[in-house]
C-alpha cells in the first residue's frame, strides 16, 4: 500500500512545471522498473496536457531503456549467448511491445524445414543450397537494398514477419540457423558487407591460425543466399580499395557481432529530433565491449 501511494503521490507530480522537480520524480519512478508502464499508459490515455503527454512517453522509454540495458548485459554474461536472442532484443528497441515468442515460432519451423532436407552426405555447397532454398524459394524471403530511413528491414523480425530485410537482418538470420543446424559456417568482418564463411571441416576456430582464409571453401552473400569464391572477394576488395587482413577472415563471436548490428542499427537515428536514440544505441553496443 505505501508503494502504491508513493507512486500515485509521483504520478500527481509529473506535470509540476518545475523541470528540475520532474528529473527528480522520473528518477524515483525509474527504481520501480517496467511494472509500473501500464499504470503510466493508463496516465496517459486520461491526459489532455501535450508537454505532461511528452513527459510521460519519455517515462516509459527510459523504463523500457533500462530493462533492456539489464538484459543485454544479462545475455552478454552468458557462457554462450544466442545470436536470436541478442538480435531479438535489438528488435525489442524499436518494437518493445513485439510478440517475440511468435518469432521463436516461425524462426523453429525454418530451422525444421531446412533440418529435414538436410542429411551427412551433403558437402558444404550443398548445405549452402538446401538453406539458399528454404529461405529464399519457399519462404520467399527477399533481400532489399540497406535503406537507413526505413530501421525496420534492420532487424531480424523483418525477414520473419514481413519477409523482407536488409543484408544484416538476412544474414543474422542466416548465420543462426547454421549454428542451430551446426553447419560449419560463419558471420565474418568483411568491410562494409555481411558475409558467411562457410569452413573446411578441419577448421578449429579456437586455433590460433595466420590464414583463416585457407580454411574457408566458398562465401555466401547473406541478402539473397548466393555462394561466391575467394576470386570473387579478392576482386570486391581490389574495386573498394580495401587492404585484406587476416582479421576479416576470423568468425565474430555472437557479442561483436550483435555489437556491429546496433552500431549499424544507430545509424537510422540521425535526424536531430531522433539522435537521442542513437546515443543510445551506441551506449548498448558499448555495454558489449
Amino acid at each position: 500500500m505505501q508503494k502504491e501511494a508513493e507512486i500515485n503521490a509521483l504520478f500527481k507530480l509529473i506535470d509540476d512545471p518545475d523541470e528540475e522537480v520532474f528529473n527528480t520524480i522520473a528518477d524515483r519512478l525509474l527504481n520501480y522498473g517496467t511494472p509500473i508502464i501500464p499504470d503510466l499508459e493508463h496516465l496517459w490515455e486520461n491526459t489532455l496536457d501535450e508537454a505532461t503527454l511528452e513527459r510521460i512517453e519519455i517515462m516509459i522509454y527510459k523504463l523500457r531503456l533500462q530493462d533492456l540495458k539489464e538484459a543485454f548485459v544479462e545475455w552478454k554474461s552468458k557462457p554462450d549467448p544466442s545470436l536470436f536472442e541478442g538480435a531479438l532484443l535489438v528488435t525489442k528497441f524499436q518494437f518493445p511491445e513485439l510478440a517475440i515468442d511468435s518469432l521463436r515460432h516461425q524462426m523453429e519451423k525454418i530451422r525444421r524445414n531446412i533440418w529435414l532436407e538436410l542429411n551427412n552426405y551433403l558437402t558444404p555447397l550443398e548445405q549452402a543450397n538446401v538453406i539458399r532454398n528454404i529461405l529464399f524459394n519457399y519462404y520467399q524471403i527477399k533481400g532489399v537494398e540497406v535503406n537507413y530511413e526505413k530501421p525496420e528491414e534492420f532487424l531480424i523480425s523483418a525477414p520473419l514477419q514481413s519477409k523482407k530485410g536488409n543484408a544484416i537482418a538476412n544474414t543474422l538470420l542466416y548465420a543462426e540457423l547454421c549454428q542451430q543446424l551446426e553447419i560449419q559456417a560463419q558471420f565474418i568482418n568483411i568491410p562494409k558487407q555481411c558475409i558467411i564463411a562457410f569452413y573446411a571441416s578441419d577448421w578449429d576456430p579456437e586455433e590460433l591460425v595466420t590464414n583463416p582464409q585457407e580454411f574457408i571453401q566458398f562465401y555466401v552473400e547473406g541478402t539473397t543466399g548466393n555462394a561466391f569464391s575467394q576470386k570473387d572477394l579478392d576482386q570486391y576488395m581490389i574495386r573498394s580499395n580495401i587492404e585484406p587482413k587476416n582479421s576479416y577472415y576470423k568468425p565474430l563471436s555472437n557479442v561483436k557481432i550483435i555489437k556491429k548490428h546496433l552500431l549499424e542499427f544507430a545509424k537510422c537515428f540521425s535526424s536531430p529530433t531522433l539522435q537521442y536514440k542513437q546515443k543510445d544505441l551506441t551506449d548498448l553496443a558499448n555495454l558489449l565491449d
